[in-house]
């Protein structure tokens, strides 16, 4: 921060417009998408059964999981929008973290599943009805279409709302490769083709897994946003007029597009006896919030030599 930076103030912090959705926002896009697909959803497993395709289980079964993904995502979306309250100081926007993180450990278990039994067709295949599994699978390809270009109206950088969309992209190529998959058993009575269709379908839910469980993951476990460099942050909080030292710098995210910032400011004694130190902390304030966009930051302003009495004090 520059010495131009200085004479920033509250007022100044105003004219600073940011974009933040409110947490309860895209539940009208979740809730269509989740009775598109729930409604194909029933189609879907009443052929597979029909058809003894496994392809289509396999594809249904993520299907179950991304309605019970919407549906989560729905929850979550509601809980986040209520106002904090008592003990809940940060309200319940975790709720949608915990929601992804739950969508994440379905896929993986349904993989597994799925993964097992592909592995059992392809050493002793099964007759498999490749007209129909071509059918339903050029169905789902609409449906999964259509709900994607729903959710994609909706809030995307929300983790749960993001987390439900790649579970319907991610469907949208499984109905892909199982439409492929039925072409060729039409067209060559190659059996197998059902079970290898099933086992992209595995790496895809596992690959959609891992980003949701390692993005919820960050957040869980209080990681600084990717995005906020903590060296840059330290600088530009050094850069202030009467500030002498940074420590206890924390950054974490509370929930999807809500950072936090803590950090005990050591400024010149002098500040406290001449009432100047609301005014550094209202540059303090409006510097994190401008260059890093994190509106919600405390910050501790303390003479110099008050760390010796702190525990557990760190950079």
């Amino acid at each position: 921060m520059d010495d131009g930076d200085g004479d920033r103030t509250a007022a100044g912090r105003s004219a600073h417009t940011h974009t933040h959705v409110a947490p309860g926002a895209g539940t009208r896009e979740l809730t269509a998408a989740f009775f598109l697909i729930g409604a194909f959803l029933v189609a879907e497993v009443v052929v597979a059964l029909l058809t003894s395709s496994l392809a289509l289980l396999a594809d249904a079964g993520h299907m179950v999981v991304d309605d019970g993904a919407l549906a989560i995502a729905l929850v979550a979306a509601r809980l986040a929008a209520r106002p904090a309250h008592g003990r809940w100081t940060f309200g319940l926007h975790r709720a949608e973290i915990l929601s992804a993180a739950v969508n994440g450990v379905t896929l993986l278990v349904i993989s597994a599943l799925v993964a097992f039994e592909a592995i059992r067709r392809l050493v002793t295949p099964n007759p498999v009805g490749g007209a129909g599994v071509v059918a339903v699978a050029l169905a789902g390809i609409a449906v999964n279409v259509a709900a994607a270009r729903i959710l994609a109206g909706a809030d995307r950088s929300r983790l749960n709302v993001r987390g439900a969309y790649r579970h319907v992209v991610t469907d949208l190529w499984g109905f892909v490769a199982t439409a492929l998959a039925g072409a060729v058993i039409v067209l060559t009575r190659f059996e197998r083709a059902d079970a290898i269709a099933s086992l992209v379908v595995v790496g895809l839910m596992c690959a959609a897994a891992w980003s949701l469980l390692t993005e919820a993951g960050r957040v869980l476990l209080e990681a600084a946003p990717d995005d906020v460099d903590l060296e840059s942050v330290r600088a530009h909080l050094l850069g202030a007029a009467h500030v002498r030292d940074v420590h206890d710098l924390h950054v974490w995210t509370v929930t999807s597009a809500l950072p936090a910032l803590s950090a005990h400011v050591v400024v010149d004694g002098d500040c406290f006896a001449d009432g100047h130190a609301p005014q550094i902390l209202d540059e303090l304030q409006a510097c994190v919030a401008d260059h890093f966009d994190v509106e919600h930051s405390t910050f501790q302003l303390e003479p110099g030599g008050h760390a010796h009495h702190e525990f557990e004090t760190h950079r």
